[in-house]
């Protein structure tokens, strides 16, 4: 259906109509919701051309050979869930573990006996140019997900950060572009717009190399998606509350009003479709999430698993962390395109001839406000609830307790 004919359908606003082809099924609810949308025969019609646009993710990756650099990390399993009873060709896991490797190779054996053959695994390192090239023969496109993540360790060991963040990430797009694979979708996080550690710092270079290497790319589309805390995915926060709830131990958290993005691992994988589909290159994709306090999303996870709120240990501040996260800086808002859901931050393409801009300026800059974890929609305590309760490792958790 063309964008003409979904607003014709529908009775949309040209921007409704755009809004809804680049928007995610499970976003669907938020218009459901709406009370200013238009009757129940209206919201299903909406809904059935969601279903159809939501069809299409399987059909995207038909026959084709994707690889998931750290790709035995939580969003590498998303994405084996979500795409390998489809007819995608085939799904290369490349990453430096080989117990984790193995760990998955019989997980996905048991659970898709019928599929998992489409899955191949790579030992190697992406901070190794070699080990790059080694696995990227016959590859159509990345997803690179490779990366060291936790903040007090890269404060502690910043150039081991530099190696996998940084150097992996050039080696990773360098072997791309040789083999000519038709595109790279670089995870980054909301730490890499203005960072004070040395996590955050190396994933913003990460982003200008790819940016960089974008303007010479041949037929390599090379794309960044930035965004916040993914809810229950590996070393994340909630998975040690609920351990401590169960043990008895205090329930520790640093600042009860540090407020932090959240997201699900599926709208992860959402918004790397998104910048896979709808992404050009040399764009950074943002999805426009909601926040909450981490001593209200403390709060919601002992009413869900029996904790109590006198419970809560305030620890303090760990290493290089900070009170709120940004998405998108002020100076990224100036130029960032609104598409819905999401904002697409166009690459700076001028040369380095600066003269010729001696005299032109962004005043645009100088009013407008970045895009922060304190800025944005605010959860409570009930809607992080529901938030959480859609979340398949928080149904396994209850259900182990009866629940």
């Amino acid at each position: 259906m063309t964008l003409k004919e979904l607003r014709k359908t529908c009775n949309l606003t040209q921007k409704e109509a755009a809004d809804l082809t680049k928007t995610s099924l499970r976003s669907f609810a938020s218009y459901e919701s709406d009370e200013d949308a238009a009757d129940q025969l209206r919201l299903q019609r909406i809904k059935e051309i969601l279903e159809e646009y939501a069809d299409k993710d399987t059909n995207i990756l038909k026959d084709k050979v994707l690889l998931i650099t750290g790709g035995t990390g939580s969003f590498g399993n998303a994405v084996l869930n979500r795409f390998l009873k489809t007819d995608i060709g085939e799904i290369r896991i490349f990453s430096r573990d080989e117990k984790k490797q193995d760990d998955m190779r019989h997980e996905y054996q048991a659970k898709y006996p019928d599929y998992c053959q489409k899955i191949k695994f790579y030992i190697g390192d992406v901070r190794s140019l070699e080990s790059c090239r080694g696995v990227m023969h016959g590859v159509d496109y990345i997803f690179h997900a490779a990366a060291l993540k936790q903040v007090p360790s890269c404060e502690f060991f910043p150039m081991e950060a530099v190696k996998t963040n940084v150097i992996g990430t050039d080696n990773i797009l360098t072997a791309a572009i040789e083999e000519g694979v038709k595109c790279v979708i670089c995870l980054s996080t909301d730490k890499a717009a203005y960072p004070i550690n040395a996590m955050g710092i190396t994933k913003a270079i990460e982003e200008k190399v790819a940016v960089a290497k974008s303007r010479n790319s041949g037929a390599t589309r090379i794309c960044c998606t930035r965004y916040g805390n993914v809810m229950c995915s590996r070393g994340s926060v909630i998975p040690l509350w609920i351990d401590q709830i169960r043990q008895g131990l205090p329930i520790t958290l640093t600042e009860p009003s540090m407020t932090r993005f959240i997201m699900s691992l599926e709208e992860a994988v959402d918004l790397v479709l998104f910048a896979f589909k709808h992404g050009e290159n040399g764009d950074i994709l943002v999805q426009k999430a909601p926040a909450c306090t981490i001593g209200m999303q403390a709060e919601a996870v002992c009413e869900m698993f029996g904790g109590k709120k006198e419970d809560i240990k305030v620890i303090g501040i760990r290493h290089g962390e900070k009170m709120y996260e940004t998405l998108l800086t002020k100076e990224e808002c100036a130029k960032a395109e609104d598409l819905g859901n999401f904002y697409r931050v166009p690459a700076d393409n001028r040369g380095l001839n600066y003269d010729k801009y001696f005299t032109d300026g962004n005043k645009k800059a100088v009013t407008i406000e970045e895009f922060n974890s304190n800025n944005t929609r605010r959860l409570n305590k009930k809607e992080i609830i529901e938030t959480m309760m859609k979340l398949t490792y928080i149904q396994e958790e209850l259900a182990k307790e009866g629940k």
